[in-house]
């Protein structure tokens, strides 16, 4: 079995296409195949101890799920299935895509809401970004000059998706026990 679990939620694909692109980033005996949340076993789910987890921000700065319009349940249906679930032990990263111009008071909000209920559940978080080049009014995702994950805008900065995917991938390959 892989040792490492590639979950997404998405309304629109553009997180699963980000995370195939993370699959390709490491060893693919490593990392199971992206699976979106929506079509997830909780069992699934908890049996890895190394997880990386996709988000995008919708509406008013939610998690995907119907709540923000979204066509299929997504994160906001997933996470309470999985509420009482402890996650010490555990190590997780999250990547978050975003709309800085569009949506620069709620940006990659998503993201703070995934940190704060891995690490509520006692699990390990990694794999801060530096919100360096990034031009927004306000991010819950933010803490002391970093973001709490990988921060992908499509809509505006899709030219350096991949030089960012790459950096990210490094610093966080040692949390996950990989080589760097």
């Amino acid at each position: 079995m892989a040792k490492i679990g590639l979950f997404f939620g998405t309304d629109t694909g553009n997180t699963r296409k980000i995370a195939k692109m993370i699959k390709k980033g490491f060893d693919d005996e490593l990392m199971a195949k992206p699976l979106n949340v929506n079509r997830t076993e909780v069992d699934d789910f908890l049996s890895y101890d190394y997880l990386i987890l996709g988000t995008p921000t919708l509406a008013e700065g939610l998690l995907p799920g119907l709540g923000a319009d979204c066509q299929a349940e997504s994160w906001e249906e997933f996470l309470p299935q999985i509420e009482d679930a402890d996650f010490s032990g555990k190590t997780v990263a999250i990547y978050g895509l975003g709309d800085q111009v569009g949506y620069p008071h709620e940006f990659v909000n998503a993201i703070y809401f995934l940190h704060e209920f891995f690490q509520d559940r006692g699990a390990k978080l990694v794999g801060r970004w530096p919100v360096d080049g990034y031009e927004y009014d306000i991010s819950l995702a933010e803490d002391d000059g970093e973001f709490l994950g990988l921060v992908l805008d499509q809509d505006n900065q899709s030219g350096q998706t991949d030089e960012r995917l790459a950096a990210w991938l490094k610093l966080i390959a040692g949390d996950f026990g990989l080589p760097v």
